[in-house]
């Protein structure tokens, strides 16, 4: 017997990995996160599963799932959304399961932040302009270490997306500011791949004003970044014809691109 963690993508129920999808098809339990995780994903389970939404439970209730399932038997497909890797419960989840000897697997899914760049059309790393990526979130309910304050993180001009924030814009935009210009470009994307996105593309002098005129409050990325409106910058080298690598040799010189 196995509990799998499996995450459901973002939104669009088409956006689970074909692994997932197929855990889902053949668990005869379903633990999903009812609150976020669409319907349509659960939808695919065999007729005779017994699918459970966890959105009402504890952590106390839903190993009490994974337990009854264990002495049964049966494998769990434990379904929530985006990717478990990103604020997703798995480290307290597993933790117990370990202490109760239950075996676990992790199916990897699609984040949020990168639907969300999807939705912008948008690469969030560019030549010699930015090349890390930040994922946090604004200090809130839950504290974030004040190591990884977002007046620390922005001084890395690296792109910053923060979960779990839109509530706190007022806090995200005050806090960057005292980092970067009014100027700076931000993003919001509400509910990427979701039917109902939303995508505001601002700054940090107006990106308040429109989420809260939006009443965007929840299920939204925030992307802060120069790369949000560079357009000026080097291509990459991987198909630069003067470089050379393990699946192609150079077709002119350096001198010659030099040259030109």
């Amino acid at each position: 017997m196995t509990v799998f963690f499996i995450g459901a993508g973002p939104g669009d129920p088409d956006l689970i990995t074909v692994k997932g999808a197929r855990l889902v098809e053949s668990c005869p339990v379903v633990l999903y996160t009812g609150s976020l995780v669409p319907k349509e994903v659960v939808a695919r389970a065999r007729e005779d599963a017994l699918v459970l939404s966890s959105e009402e439970m504890d952590l106390d209730e839903i190993i009490q799932v994974c337990v009854d399932a264990h002495e049964k038997g049966q494998d769990v497909a434990r379904v929530q959304t985006g990717d478990l890797s990103i604020y997703s419960s798995l480290a307290e989840t597993t933790r117990r399961l370990d202490k109760l000897q239950i075996d676990w697997k992790v199916v990897p899914g699609v984040s949020s932040f990168q639907a969300s760049a999807a939705a912008l059309g948008q690469e969030l790393t560019l030549p010699e302009q930015c090349q890390t990526i930040i994922l946090s979130r604004a200090s809130g309910r839950t504290p974030v270490p004040e190591k990884e304050s977002l007046k620390s993180l922005a001084q890395h001009e690296a792109t910053l997306c923060l979960f779990l924030s839109a509530s706190l814009i007022r806090k995200v935009a005050r806090e960057l500011k005292e980092v970067y210009p009014g100027s700076w470009p931000v993003a919001v994307v509400e509910k990427a791949s979701h039917p109902e996105q939303r995508i505001l593309r601002g700054t940090l002098d107006t990106i308040v004003e429109q989420v809260e005129g939006a009443g965007i409050r929840a299920t939204a990325m925030i992307i802060v970044s120069k790369v949000l409106d560079t357009t000026e910058f080097r291509d990459s080298r991987l198909y630069a014809a003067e470089f050379t690598h393990g699946f192609r040799r150079a077709r002119i010189s350096d001198a010659e691109v030099s040259h030109e």
